[in-house]
């Protein structure tokens, strides 16, 4: 999504924009994905999730085209927005991961799709510049479309058909309820620089946010088939794994705007590089990020994803205090990125396990929609905190070094915060199917001695109430 960043400047010169037009080429693509990820994660349940990623793919390839050829600000607007409906491939292939893969492949499977998550963005920091220099920001959409085309014809001969679980239908009005509430959140937070945090503008925006987010909760809790289940939000395993991350969305989005800022920021604060130097620094934390995702799914099976996450926090957040003592060389910047990137390649997998270890096969696209949903509320948390830190230092034009410091420690925080919900987070057994589909505790059977309770219509069961381990 953050892809185009580097190109501002030139969106603005090229399309007769000022700033803030050029920047909602980044949030109509973030909202759209935003809202979209969890209806098309339900719909992936209800109708199958084979039906609804040939769809999906469809719509972003489409979209992604307008955006690469658009001869206005509008066009590349309603292009982003369409193409931020392709969010919605991440639940679709949780719940084809789930139904298709032997057990003792799933949770690396997991582990790898969450990972691609991050990695994405990641890599997109890495050719961005080269790209723009090259070849012009127009490429940064075409680039996407080489992938996305042979994405679309191999999902169309290779993923296998999952029958839905059909219930009720779609809820549409929890559906435009949610995405009007989301809608004016993330404006809210995505403007705040821009039109000032006290403005009429944002403060508004988020009044309507919270009223809009208390009658959908009402209505959730109402309907018969709910777009997403409140009492799903209570179950530990969920709950523990959304609010991890939320936090490790902004522990990936914050970093990416501190390391490439200070490593492109004058001497003696930075270091007077180039943007592809600061590209390049993201390098190794891609290729760990990516590593450790697939790591995540063996050691989810040797000492469980709570374990899991609690390595990953950990490293992470070691990472971040390594740079916010020291940055005075640019190897201290490597170790400390290299860290953050294995460490979140960690916990976007664990996360990933626990949620859809504690729900039920009919609820997976839904639950790991609603997780990826926050890791990009998450990651919009991360990138305008993090430009409020650094503009509050600015000294003669320029951040001062004890922002970057300052960034980095509430970043670090932050994974604190992660390690925490870890902690909280239910014990999934290892050596057991994720998602295991049987009654009782996630992944796995329920203890002997337990008599078997009824849960409401489906939610799993989770022994002893939403608290319980």
């Amino acid at each position: 999504m953050s892809v185009l960043t580097p190109a501002m400047p030139l969106l603005q010169r090229d399309l007769h924009t000022s700033a803030a037009g050029a920047a909602w080429g980044l949030t109509a693509m973030m909202l759209s994905a935003a809202v979209s990820t969890p209806v098309v994660g339900r719909l992936g349940d209800l109708y199958g999730p084979r039906r609804v990623l040939l769809v999906v793919l469809g719509v972003a390839t489409a979209g992604t085209v307008l955006a690469a050829i658009a001869p206005s600000l509008g066009a590349l607007l309603a292009g982003r927005a369409l193409a931020g409906v392709g969010g919605g491939v991440f639940p679709l292939a949780y719940t084809v991961i789930r139904n298709v893969l032997p057990a003792g492949r799933t949770a690396a499977a997991v582990g790898l799709m969450s990972s691609m998550l991050g990695l994405g963005g990641a890599l997109s920091w890495c050719v961005a510049g080269p790209v723009i220099d090259l070849l012009g920001w127009r490429w940064l959409l075409w680039m996407p479309v080489v992938g996305l085309v042979p994405g679309l014809v191999l999902a169309w001969r290779l993923v296998p058909h999952v029958p839905g679980h059909p219930g009720a239908g779609v809820d549409w009005w929890g559906a435009g309820l949610f995405s009007a509430w989301m809608v004016a959140a993330l404006t809210a937070i995505t403007q705040g620089m821009s039109w000032g945090w006290t403005s009429a503008g944002v403060l508004g925006l988020a009044g309507a946010a919270v009223a809009l987010a208390a009658v959908w909760w009402i209505v959730e809790r109402r309907v018969d088939e709910p777009l997403v289940d409140p009492r799903l939000m209570r179950v530990r395993g969920v709950w523990t794994a959304n609010a991890a991350s939320l936090l490790a969305g902004y522990g990936l989005m914050a970093g990416g705007v501190l390391f490439p800022l200070l490593v492109q920021a004058p001497r003696p604060t930075g270091f007077g590089g180039s943007a592809t130097a600061a590209a390049m620094l993201q390098l190794p934390a891609s290729i760990g990020m990516t590593v450790a995702g697939i790591a995540a799914g063996r050691l989810h099976h040797r000492v469980g994803s709570r374990a899991v996450l609690m390595a990953g926090a950990a490293l992470t957040g070691a990472g971040y205090v390594v740079v916010a003592l020291a940055h005075d060389a640019m190897w201290e910047l490597y170790l400390g990125g290299t860290a953050r990137g294995i460490g979140l390649g960690l916990a976007y997998a664990a996360v990933a396990n626990l949620v859809v270890a504690a729900v039920e096969p009919a609820q997976t696209g839904v639950a790991t929609g609603v997780n990826t949903l926050l890791r990009t509320v998450g990651g919009s948390l991360g990138t305008q905190v993090s430009a409020v830190i650094l503009t509050a230092s600015t000294v003669h034009g320029h951040p001062a070094g004890s922002g970057y410091t300052t960034g980095f420690i509430v970043t670090a925080l932050s994974m604190a915060g992660v390690l925490a919900l870890a902690l909280a987070a239910p014990r999934t057994r290892a050596g057991t199917r994720t998602g295991a589909q049987t009654a009782g505790r996630p992944g796995g059977t329920r203890p002997p001695g337990r008599p078997t309770q009824v849960s409401p219509p489906g939610l799993r069961r989770v022994p002893g109430g939403p608290g319980s381990s």
